[in-house]
């Protein structure tokens, strides 16, 4: 279990090319796929703690999350034989109007890595944009990010869109963003705020369980 605990620890120092040999290493050892997945998501999961609670910051979780990419990507194939199904499924993306994207993209690493699936639709998604992917990919979740309170309000319309759809019974909708708040997000309707990246993933990750 050493191996393991090898790849945990690499990819929490962020170490791409070392991450990619273990995890090859795991393979070629005949490691159940689902465990050496546990402990990329593992480390992950330790980075996303740190985060929250300050003691790492945005480098070390980008870093982090390609060394977990890299990893993934040699599973990917093998999981996807075996059959071993995300635990769920989100739609991501930065509100109409609005071109900020580091929030997001930290809170999608942060999904990736506690199990989800994330459709990334980007930034500026409009509502139809939304509503096209959660009935595409049949998502569990809906999460969307503003930077602007003048952007912000779009976040409301989306919720509308989905509605008048008939869809709102079968996502859980997440909201986050600098001048979002948990008042706002009861206001509109949406499941729940969080206010950075880890405790997001942490949510998710309950709605699916």
């Amino acid at each position: 279990m050493q191996l393991l605990n090898d790849i945990s620890e690499m990819l929490q120092k962020g170490k791409l090319n070392d991450v990619k040999s273990l995890t090859q290493q795991a393979v070629d050892q005949g490691f159940e796929t689902s465990i050496i997945l546990e402990a990329l998501l593992s480390g992950m999961s330790i980075i996303g703690g740190k985060f929250k609670n300050n003691e790492v910051f945005v480098p070390e979780v980008l870093v982090a999350a390609r060394a977990m990419n890299g990893g993934l990507a040699i599973l990917a194939p093998l999981l996807e034989q075996e059959g071993v199904q995300p635990l769920g499924k989100v739609v991501i993306g930065t509100v109409k109007g609005d071109l900020h994207d580091i929030g997001k993209n930290l809170v999608k690493m942060m999904m990736v890595g506690a199990g989800l699936e994330v459709i990334d639709l980007g930034v500026d998604v409009s509502p139809e944009k939304f509503i096209a992917a959660v009935e595409e990919n049949n998502a569990d979740i809906v999460a969307m990010s503003a930077l602007l309170t003048t952007t912000m309000t779009n976040m409301e319309t989306v919720i509308a869109a989905i509605n008048e759809k008939g869809l709102r019974t079968k996502v859980k909708i997440m909201i986050g963003g600098a001048p979002v708040t948990d008042a706002y997000a009861r206001e509109i309707g949406a499941d729940c705020y969080t206010d950075d990246a880890a405790t997001a993933a942490i949510t998710a990750k309950e709605y699916m369980i």
